[in-house]
């Protein structure tokens, strides 16, 4: 078979009560006064919370390794050691002012399924792989899927490592200073399939009102890092005429995004999230300015076409204005489409349950975009109260955290004692 109907084991009950307090447990690492949470990548906070996962996995038996990038992988060996192993997981990494549903639900999600199977007495054929992500969010480094990224190829592990902070700390001295630097290489192991349990991050499911997002693929993106320089001033004594003022030019560019943004109707997406004044003076006309601008839409072809247009546009707008823009692309992801076998797996468990459940593109990257290079790859979502995500007030309903673990437990059963005959 192809894994679309596979064997199941109708006693693997995940319990939603253990697995909402375990999610709240989490929570408490790295927990901010508004209610959510700073855990950013590689930091003493990202260290406590991956300390805790670690001794979480290995009290049930799981072999906790990890890679040169930070990667941790939790084996639960199967009946046939020779069978490739079914991945599941997400990111325990967090926004500056994140929530605590975004990655680290994939995750502790991940490892109630280990606790009900350990319960159960359920034994799998082929292992079983909980993974955590380093640096999904990209929020320290400036890169997002930076550990899926090295691991799938997509980036070399030099360059990862070279990546500094806004403090000049690279990853790689981040990784020594938390001791989570790992021996394994960061590169592809042979697996049979990923999934990914992860909150919508979007209004549709909860404006539908359904429970499940069957994900079939993930949209295109292209993200830059823009430079604006013309020359500090003072404010009260130079006149237009003699302004090359950064601001205002980093305004008009940050309004062409928004244009072209709209200009493609509720598909398209353009963000401008980062934005750096310099000398950051109230009586200095600025000199300088930099800031992020990224660009994502469902059709490689839209995408290339907002790809093409943004340089010359900005560039026309620095020259206006007197200004000189320095624009790097930083990476450029095609639309991802996920494995059609998988996907099916997480359609079938949300059927089996009765839980009302709708196809869905994931409008925001996750780690699952790089390991669908390699590996079948399918995701869950869940939704989130106003579509809120990378927010403090970020918020889902515990049964619905349970309801995507369920389906998540019942897909990776399914794929990993499939019939290979």
């Amino acid at each position: 078979m192809d894994g679309g109907t596979a064997t199941r084991t109708d006693n693997a009950r995940i319990d939603p009560r253990r697995l909402w307090d375990a999610l709240m447990d989490m929570a408490s690492i790295g927990a901010t006064p508004k209610g959510g949470v700073r855990r950013l990548t590689l930091t003493d906070v990202d260290k406590r919370g991956r300390d805790h996962f670690r001794a979480l996995c290995e009290k049930e038996g799981l072999t906790v390794t990890v890679d040169a990038i930070g990667n941790m992988f939790a084996r639960r060996e199967g009946r046939d050691p020779k069978r490739k192993p079914v991945l599941f997981g997400s990111h325990l990494d967090s926004q500056p002012s994140g929530g605590k549903f975004d990655g680290a639900l994939g995750v502790i999600a991940g490892l109630e399924l280990v606790r009900t199977l350990n319960e159960a007495g359920i034994e799998t054929d082929a292992p079983l792989v909980l993974c955590n992500w380093t640096d999904e969010e990209g929020s320290r480094f400036g890169h997002s899927l930076m550990g899926s990224g090295v691991w799938a190829g997509v980036y070399s592990l030099p360059k990862a490592y070279a990546l500094a902070d806004t403090e000049g700390v690279t990853v790689e001295t981040a990784l020594d200073a938390i001791g989570y630097r790992g021996e394994q290489k960061a590169e592809p192991f042979p697996a049979d399939a990923y999934f990914e349990l992860h909150i919508e991050q979007g209004p549709i499911l909860e404006a539908e009102d359904r429970t499940i997002g069957i994900v079939t693929g993930a949209q295109a993106q292209v993200w830059y890092d823009a430079v604006l320089t013309g020359r500090d001033s003072h404010a009260g004594t130079t006149p237009p005429s003699a302004r090359r003022d950064a601001l205002v030019g980093a305004a008009r560019i940050i309004d062409l995004v928004d244009r072209m943004m709209r200009r493609h109707g509720e598909a398209g997406r353009g963000t401008v999230g980062q934005l750096q004044v310099i000398p950051n003076s109230r009586n200095v006309v600025p000199g300088e300015v930099r800031f992020s601008v990224e660009f994502r839409h469902p059709d490689d072809a839209t995408l290339l076409s907002l790809a093409e247009e943004f340089p010359r546009a900005a560039e026309a707008i620095a020259e206006e204005n007197r200004l000189a823009l320095d624009l790097i692309e930083l990476f450029r992801i095609k639309a991802q489409p996920f494995d059609a076998a998988c996907v099916r797996l997480v359609a079938e468990a949300a059927e089996r349950h009765g839980m009302s459940a709708r196809e869905i593109v994931s409008g925001a990257g996750h780690d699952a975009v790089y390991v669908a290079r390699t590996v079948p790859t399918a995701m869950i979502f869940v939704p989130c109260k106003d579509g809120l995500s990378h927010n403090e007030e970020e918020s889902i309903l515990p049964e619905h955290a349970a309801a995507g673990a369920q389906v998540l437990c019942d897909a990776v059963l399914a794929r990993a004692n499939r019939s290979l005959a």
